[in-house]
């Protein structure tokens, strides 16, 4: 077995709700005592860790006495202002007591979205570890509605560890990790404990989404896997409630599925990460498939000839996504064109553009260096 703790400085956990509450619906306590039990030896291993932790709404319906999940908006998001108060308090508590202390950061995607906030929030959160504080991070629910559509936390805890240049993501899920078919059913299926590459085949792998108390399901799993591949970061997906599960995980067990590109591979600047994973993207570019070989495989920008499709309305500086002529996606990036005037522009090359569009000269869709390719 590997040591692969004295290369792991920073770790970045993510908890869901269906691992955080109990039998009954309710917050787990002796769980999340069990955790951070986990965390201090993380620490005494020289480790720094941050919390990203699900639950708030989960946390609420237990203390408004609620049976069912609301399903409108403003009692979902009454619900998480109490949830996370209540949360808050739980691990506030039970880290004092190991003499450890907890500072609370709730995040939106506006705040990822806005570069002053982003570095605002990177600096924070730079500054707690540096404190010793055990950051819990959650999203800022009460002001927010893109968690409820993005996917139990599973990419803001990704967005976290690119924030903060993380060693290592760990989910701590309900399930022991990626499966080659769902185990429920398929006799024959087999846990992965390895992958380099997150494409259409191990995408199909995924099941349906989450719980009666969370909303993500392994696809929002292995989106999040698949953008930390791109950064460096390797990300582990195991079952959270597997004793000791993260001193195994951090000290180089084979535990659940391991996301991590193969060596020498190249990185993404934290910039484009900030491009394209913080925002909602607004759109989609379709392109063809000589566009799509320049892009993935020469690193060039995304040209309006080699665009066939457009979706969606944007304006210039919004995010879109790109993808095949199949619909795959292959990266995101900030668009130079509104969708009206990629309309008019597509399948032509950039000297024509010119012509009657002499603000465009030389413009790209999208430009390399503000594109994410996964």
């Amino acid at each position: 077995m590997a040591d692969l703790s004295r290369d792991t400085d920073i770790v970045v956990i993510k908890i869901g709700s269906s691992t955080l509450v109990d039998e009954r619906g309710a917050v787990d306590r002796a769980f999340i005592a069990d955790l951070c039990g986990q965390v201090v030896g993380l620490r005494r291993m020289g480790k720094r860790v941050v919390i990203v932790s699900s639950g708030a709404v989960a946390a609420g319906m237990e203390r408004l006495s609620l049976s069912q999940r609301p399903t409108d908006m403003p009692s979902l998001q009454a619900c998480a202002a109490c949830g996370q108060a209540a949360l808050t308090e739980v691990y506030a508590e039970i880290l004092a007591q190991r003499g450890i202390a907890c500072g609370q950061v709730l995040l939106t995607r506006r705040d990822m979205v806005d570069r002053e906030a982003y570095l605002n929030a990177r600096n924070t959160m730079e500054r707690l570890l540096d404190l010793g504080v055990v950051p819990v991070v959650n999203e800022n629910d009460t002001v927010s509605v893109a968690e409820f559509a993005f996917g139990d936390n599973d990419m803001l805890g990704a967005i976290v560890a690119t924030l903060i240049a993380a060693d290592l993501y760990v989910i701590m899920s309900d399930v022991d990790g990626l499966y080659t078919a769902d185990p429920a059913v398929d006799p024959d299926a087999r846990l992965l404990d390895r992958i380099e590459r997150v494409d259409d085949t191990v995408m199909a792998m995924a099941g349906g989404a989450g719980s009666a108390v969370g909303i993500g399901g392994m696809t929002t799993k292995l989106h999040a896997a698949r953008a930390l591949l791109v950064a460096g970061i390797p990300t582990v997906v195991c079952k959270g409630r597997r004793p000791g599960v993260l001193l195994e995980v951090v000290g180089g067990a084979k535990v659940g599925t391991r996301f991590e590109a193969p060596l020498g591979s190249s990185h993404e600047s934290p910039r484009k990460f900030w491009i394209g994973l913080a925002d909602v993207t607004r759109g989609t570019l379709t392109l063809d498939e000589g566009a799509c070989a320049a892009v993935i495989e020469r690193g060039a920008s995304v040209l309006p000839v080699g665009v066939i499709a457009t979706e969606g309305t944007y304006v210039a500086g919004d995010v879109v996504n790109v993808v095949t002529p199949e619909g795959a996606l292959i990266g995101r990036g900030t668009v130079r064109y509104s969708s009206d005037e990629m309309v008019r522009v597509s399948g032509l090359k950039l000297d024509v553009i010119a012509r009657f569009m002499p603000e465009k000269d030389g413009q790209p869709a999208i430009h390399r260096d503000e594109l994410l390719v996964f």
